[in-house]
């Protein structure tokens, strides 16, 4: 099992390649790689460089291929059609709990939170000092500037824009051809942010800014690449005619193929929620939680020191009926 494995077996989840989308496939598993296979082709992946795998519709997966990726620390998700939603997500190679305990500790408290929600506006406002900015203030701010990037898009490209248009749970129903591409794009984005929060072990739904969904914390850090990756590339598909939700999937996997964006999100996620003199918190020993000092060692029988003072009046035991009991009407 993949807690059994030496980190040093595993690869870093930001050196991996970050998503890795099948539907309509049958996946099993020959050696150290996952095998892909449908009517076109046969693909082999191996296991251990992609961050996570997600089952679209349409797709078979045998228990060795299962157990091949856990033992690689590859978080599988299975998906609905074009990804945009998740039904059930396995573990990725994050072993300990120390971020998100940490995550919690800092969402569960107004100051620290509010000082989160600011350092995620300076990374978009870098030449702005938002240290003493309100949420309402920072709102503001993020919604002037959006509307600007909007703008400036729409001018470069010559794509008409009036707002933005996305109904929920119908992202693809309403809206023109650009509203529908930027929904396509940043459901992309959200499934690679998911990765990469689930992979080292933080919580999806502890968020700063946006709260009370499942995925709170998705949207907090993906609201942080918008304007770099899925905006401007919903406007340049529209504008050559390709309007097509497939076209911005197949433009947006190419766009982070390098994984340059799984390492910059792994960077930002760590920075906002680290202090500078914080060790890596990836911690894989197991602890027991103790009102006193804090932790102690897990897998220590504890009973020894109790045993020491037992005498032959002294037992401990769990009973249950006797077998020729009556059994309760």
């Amino acid at each position: 099992m993949w807690w059994l494995s030496d980190p040093l077996d595993l690869h870093r989840i930001e050196d991996r390649v970050s998503s890795l989308y099948v539907e309509k496939s049958h996946i099993d598993r020959a050696d150290n790689a996952v095998v892909i296979v449908n009517k076109q082709r046969t693909v082999r992946v191996p296991a251990a460089f992609v961050a996570t795998l997600l089952l679209g519709p349409g797709t078979r997966i045998t228990s060795g291929a299962m157990r091949l990726l856990a033992d690689s620390g590859t978080a599988v998700c299975w998906v609905g059609d074009r990804g945009v939603r998740m039904y059930a997500a396995g573990l990725g190679p994050a072993r300990g709990s120390g971020l998100l305990l940490r995550q919690a500790y800092l969402v569960t408290r107004t100051k620290e939170r509010l000082d989160v929600a600011r350092r995620m506006y300076a990374k978009r406002f870098p030449d702005d000092d938002v240290t003493t900015a309100t949420m309402q203030q920072l709102r503001g701010r993020e919604g002037a500037r959006i509307k600007k990037i909007y703008r400036a898009h729409s001018d470069r490209t010559g794509v008409p824009w009036n707002r933005r248009i996305y109904n929920p749970g119908e992202p693809f129903a309403a809206g023109d051809d650009i509203n529908r591409l930027l929904s396509a794009g940043h459901s992309c984005l959200y499934g690679i942010c998911h990765a990469a929060i689930v992979g080292i072990g933080a919580s999806p739904a502890l968020g700063f800014v946006h709260t009370g969904a499942a995925i709170s914390f998705i949207l907090d850090i993906a609201d942080l690449y918008k304007a770099d990756y899925t905006i401007p590339l919903a406007f340049d598909l529209t504008a050559a005619g390709h309007t097509d939700e497939r076209d911005i999937r197949t433009a947006f996997r190419d766009k982070v193929a390098d994984g340059h964006l799984m390492a910059r999100i792994i960077h930002d996620i760590k920075d906002l929620l680290l202090d500078t003199d914080t060790t890596d918190l990836d911690d894989e020993g197991l602890h027991l939680w103790d009102e006193v000092d804090g932790e102690v060692p897990g897998g220590v029988n504890w009973a020894v020191d109790l045993a020491d003072s037992w005498d032959d009046l002294t037992s401990l035991g769990i009973t249950g009926p006797d077998l020729d009991a009556t059994p309760p009407l």
